[in-house]
């Protein structure tokens, strides 16, 4: 299964479900698609806030097999869902972590190197024969660095799957200091 981005573009949709903090509340979530034949590309989860009692569940899934409406009201018959947002891609902050195991022997390291410092990673680990990289971004541009990396010895790879988050929206309010733009959540606003 190729990733979103990959290849041809596959259409999907990014949910984020915020969830009470409980047992066994991924694994409903999850079943829930399972049960129904929904392909999850990427599912990330983590607290919301200090506390903990709250988590956001960050689902990227194909249009396809899982109609949005489908997907919301089956969601939303689950006891610890407190909210379900869709995010439009255009409308969205996405955000996906690559780590990688490359091959390199000491005259192809500065190479790779570079490559990772083009892309804005780092180098995170080294060892004789080996070199681990890292590289945060758009999913779009993992895809990018994931293909030129390939000219080399990949060894290990792991992405961590999207994270994502409404896009702020800037504009001037006619109140308050002049020219200061006031930042509101996209959607939010009349």
């Amino acid at each position: 299964m190729s990733p979103p981005g990959r290849g041809s573009p596959a259409r999907h949709h990014v949910l984020t479900v915020i969830v009470e903090n409980k047992a066994g509340v991924l694994a409903r979530v999850a079943g829930l698609f399972s049960r129904r034949g929904f392909n999850i590309y990427s599912l990330a989860v983590a607290p919301t806030d200090e506390d903990e009692r709250f988590s956001r569940i960050t689902i990227v899934v194909d249009e396809e097999s899982a109609p949005l409406e489908q997907i919301v009201h089956q969601l939303d018959k689950l006891i610890n869902v407190v909210s379900i947002s869709q995010l439009a891609p255009d409308d969205a902050v996405q955000r996906e972590l690559l780590i990688a195991t490359v091959e390199a022997e000491p005259a192809e390291r500065s190479q790779v190197i570079q490559l990772v410092g083009i892309f804005g990673g780092e180098v995170v680990d080294v060892g004789t024969q080996r070199i681990t990289v890292s590289l945060a971004g758009r999913p779009e541009k993992l895809d990018d660095f994931e293909g030129l990396l390939e000219t080399y010895p990949v060894v290990g790879l792991h992405r961590t799957g999207r994270v994502a988050l409404p896009k702020l929206e800037r504009r001037p309010t006619g109140s308050g200091r002049s020219g200061a733009p006031t930042l509101t959540v996209a959607g939010d606003a009349g």
